[in-house]
């Protein structure tokens, strides 16, 4: 694999990110961007300028990932040449669709499934259901197969997020890619770092994403309970106060941030399913547990990959709004872990898609730095 990455910056134009790669004929370009910055229509035909023989896959972001710094107002391509891998990628708007797991049906089954070895997926993160998805397309693929992923991003102004597949970025998109062969080595790895406070409580009553109530009381109530002065900036504050759900099937404890809050039914709306019947319990920001928890999602991806030449980097957006200054001391640990031969790039997220670890089924995942690696062997 023969990886080479660029950046535009409205006070610079493109540039290249480091070195150039002499004759690269790139298959695929991963591009991730500031909603603004992709609507303008001429950087697409710029980035399809640079390498037109590429497929194109991307979304927009809460602050872009390229090598081991963050930035914002700006596009990131990663330009990737491979030597043995075949891809394949599809695409759907939600008005194709009746919901969230329909989507992911179409785009599960639209994939060739022969020699298919990992699926890669970038979805709108206003408008879908992340776990509706994620069951759409493992209902649909070949036992076995990892996906992981991400929520597209819309920075903290939460009004429009683009997703695109060889085509213009748009709205209410979904987009899987495909990768084909046995010379692809993939790893993954996802992991958040908040710590539990409070007692376990059973949820009572939910509806998919919503939460009514936990052993038989008002979420809102118990919330506000717990968040003391904090509760009066709810929603908005729940990104520090965020809920860990365990059982229900689940691997591991999945976090669920806060979107909504509805004062007349005295419920909270979440970034993913909080299903009845599974035991909840809120927590709390640790900035030194953050970061370690990116160590750990590192050290997960190289179970399967122990010397990757290309690190995705999905991170949500409500930690980088804990660790401010901080933010960017989550990718040079990752980038400690990982290796100097390795690059990197990927963006913040309003949603993570991966395994905790290799070897697990894929989760919808908020509040977690998901990494997946890829080496060509």
């Amino acid at each position: 694999m023969r990886i080479e990455q660029k950046l535009w910056r409205k006070t610079v134009g493109w540039s290249d990110h480091g070195p150039r790669v002499d004759g690269l004929m790139p298959q695929l370009l991963l591009v991730f961007g500031t909603h603004k910055c992709l609507q303008e229509e001429v950087r697409f035909e710029e980035i399809k300028g640079f390498y037109p023989d590429a497929h194109i896959f991307g979304c927009s972001t809460a602050g872009e990932i390229c090598a081991t710094s963050i930035f914002e107002d700006s596009i990131a391509i990663t330009a990737l040449e491979f030597e043995h891998t075949r891809i394949e990628g599809q695409q759907i708007q939600l008005n194709q669709v009746q919901n969230s797991f329909q989507a992911g049906e179409y785009l599960a089954s639209s994939l060739t499934h022969k020699d298919l070895s990992h699926v890669l997926v970038l979805s709108d993160g206003l408008h879908v259901n992340g776990s509706e998805l994620l069951q759409g397309l493992t209902s649909s693929l070949p036992p076995g197969i990892a996906i992981t992923g991400g929520m597209a991003g819309d920075g903290v102004s939460f009004e429009e997020t683009l997703v695109f597949w060889d085509a213009p970025p748009a709205p209410d998109t979904i987009a899987v890619l495909g990768f084909y062969g046995n010379h692809l080595k993939v790893g993954y790895g996802s992991m958040g770092g908040f710590d539990p406070f409070g007692p376990q409580r059973l949820i009572t009553r939910s509806v998919a994403n919503v939460l009514y109530e936990m052993d038989g009381r008002s979420a809102l109530e118990l919330y506000k309970k717990y968040l003391g002065e904090h509760a009066a900036g709810l929603p908005a504050t729940g990104v520090f106060f965020p809920l860990s759900i365990s059982g229900q099937e689940v691997a591991g404890s999945l976090v669920r941030t806060i979107l909504a809050v509805n004062e007349e039914e005295q419920s909270l709306t979440f970034g993913g399913d909080v299903p009845t019947g599974a035991y909840a319990r809120m927590m709390k920001a640790n900035l030194d547990r953050l970061i370690d928890g990116a160590m750990s999602a590192a050290d997960s991806s190289l179970a399967n990959n122990n010397s990757p030449e290309l690190a995705i980097l999905i991170s949500c957006f409500g930690r980088r709004s804990i660790l401010k200054q901080r933010t960017e001391e989550e990718v040079e640990a990752v980038s400690d872990v990982l290796g100097s031969g390795c690059m990197f790039c990927g963006f913040y997220s309003y949603g993570e898609i991966s395994p905790f670890k290799p070897g697990e089924k894929p989760e919808f995942h908020n509040q977690t730095m998901t990494i997946t690696t890829f080496k060509e062997v």
